[in-house]
């Protein structure tokens, strides 16, 4: 059967009506990855119970009990914990590790009874913006397979995109969710910091780390979503809330023209973003011109807090405790050859930063103004959102660009340039499918391109009320 047209939404009322069986459909999945997989690299491994899981929720159906994702095939990126499941976050020093236990957000799911397909390719440890860091190889685009899916979750955003899972969870720390989903035509939602815990998930920079869904739509992301948040006892930054809003005659979004006036937009993606102003104000919101005085400092905050973050996380893969040993004559020396074997040049390359950044004598230079920073950009945000109920940018300043176009790590790092804000302030965003670009030396006719909303914390609401409209849903 063919499910490239087919929503969570829709299946759900086609399982509820025996329309369409569970194992049918997850079938239809496994085909899709048994013909596209080879050639995409999107799942690091299927599971072997895909049919199991479909049995059981097939049953739960019938007898008139099923959640809204009961029988949904889903797919996890491999940094989210599933107890059993090896989960290696696309490094070598973790390629046989199994989880011990099941990450909450992981749980929610298998709780209504979602089908997990399988785990997907990544960047190592979610470091990256195209996927071409894993350990396993890089993910390309299903749009064109000379290109980047994106990062750091390419593979859950392309297994979207090539109908092998009508789902998906992501992992975003500066735009790893919404990157990807950009690249590859679907939607992506980074939630607010705290409103979906992050116990299971493996840390790369935890005041940044949040757990997402990817999916076609954004009615389906909001499923996900919903499914997943609230507080857990398990993360102590977790939370439960929603922020009310009061209903006034228009939803004002602000558009801070100031950033987008600066080099390095491709002109596809500034012709397409203008565009999607007009399809805005022809919706019937209000577009206002904001200034945010710093939001482009955003990066280089980002790239100071982030791999100080890093450095501190990665000092548990040691050789000891879990994951690649390599044995030697001493105690340092296996802590040496094990991470100088077992992690690849991107994740040495920022736990390297992280330690220069906090080191004594540079700790107040850098991160201790990053931090400073932090708080100013914080502040000016809090002020816009006192204005408008929605800030709109790009989502990346170009489309998915060709494996190995991008051989220096700054060029891949000014990527993250729309990106990085939402989780410098800890604020929602979503990006929207907007369009697609024609470029000449491209194998598809259109490469997709994205629009990302932010609005303030515990909003998620108002995006998918934008988002909905803007999409026709």
């Amino acid at each position: 059967m063919d499910i490239s047209n087919l929503t969570i939404k829709e299946t759900r009322r086609l399982l509820d009506s025996k329309e369409l069986s569970t194992k049918e459909l997850a079938k239809s999945c496994l085909k899709n990855i048994e013909n596209k997989n080879k050639e995409l690299n999107i799942f690091l491994e299927v599971y072997e119970d895909v049919i199991k899981q479909a049995i059981l929720a097939q049953e739960i159906i019938d007898k008139g009990e099923a959640k809204y994702l009961t029988g949904i095939p889903l797919a996890i990126k491999d940094n989210i914990l599933i107890k059993g499941k090896k989960a290696s976050a696309a490094s070598k020093i973790l390629e046989n590790y199994r989880a011990t236990y099941t990450a909450t957000a992981a749980q929610k799911l298998i709780d209504q009874s979602a089908i997990f397909i399988g785990r997907t390719n990544m960047d190592e440890f979610a470091m990256g913006s195209s996927t071409e860091n894993s350990a396993f190889g890089v993910t390309k685009n299903p749009y064109d397979i000379s290109r980047v899916a994106g990062g750091s979750s390419g593979g859950s955003a392309a297994a979207v995109a090539a109908n092998m899972a009508l789902g998906a969870l992501g992992s975003d720390t500066g735009g790893s969710i919404r990157e990807p989903a950009s690249f590859c035509g679907v939607v992506g939602l980074k939630p607010t910091y705290g409103s979906v815990s992050r116990y299971g998930l493996m840390a790369m920079g935890s005041s940044l780390d949040v757990i997402g869904p990817i999916a076609k739509t954004v009615s389906d992301t909001e499923i996900i979503f919903n499914a997943i948040k609230g507080r857990d006892k398990m993360d102590s930054t977790s939370r439960e809330g929603k922020k009310e809003r009061l209903k006034e005659e228009k939803i004002k979004i602000g558009v801070p023209y100031h950033i987008l006036d600066q080099e390095g937009i491709s002109k596809e993606v500034r012709k397409n973003f203008d565009e999607s102003i007009e399809k805005i104000k022809n919706l019937g919101f209000e577009i206002k011109d904001i200034k945010l005085p710093n939001m482009d400092k955003s990066l280089a905050v980002y790239y100071i807090i982030m791999p100080a973050e890093v450095s501190s996380n990665m000092a548990r893969y040691d050789g000891i405790k879990y994951g690649l040993s390599v044995s030697d004559r001493d105690l340092l020396s296996v802590y040496k050859k094990t991470r100088g074997e077992g992690f690849g040049r991107e994740v040495r390359r920022r736990i390297i930063l992280g330690t220069y950044v906090l080191s004594s004598g540079y700790y107040d230079a850098y991160y201790g103004k990053a931090m400073m920073a932090r708080k100013i950009i914080s502040d000016e945000f809090r002020v816009a959102f006192d204005a408008v109920d929605a800030i709109l940018t790009p989502t990346t300043p170009a489309p998915a660009w060709k494996i190995g176009e991008k051989s220096s790590p700054l060029e891949n790092y000014l990527a993250d340039i729309f990106t990085v804000t939402a989780n410098i302030v800890g604020a929602p965003a979503i990006s929207l499918p907007s369009g697609y670009a024609k470029i000449e030396d491209s194998l598809s006719a259109g490469l997709p391109l994205g629009i990302q909303l932010m609005a303030s914390h515990m909003s998620e609401d108002i995006l998918f009320e934008i988002g909905k409209k803007f999409l026709n849903e």
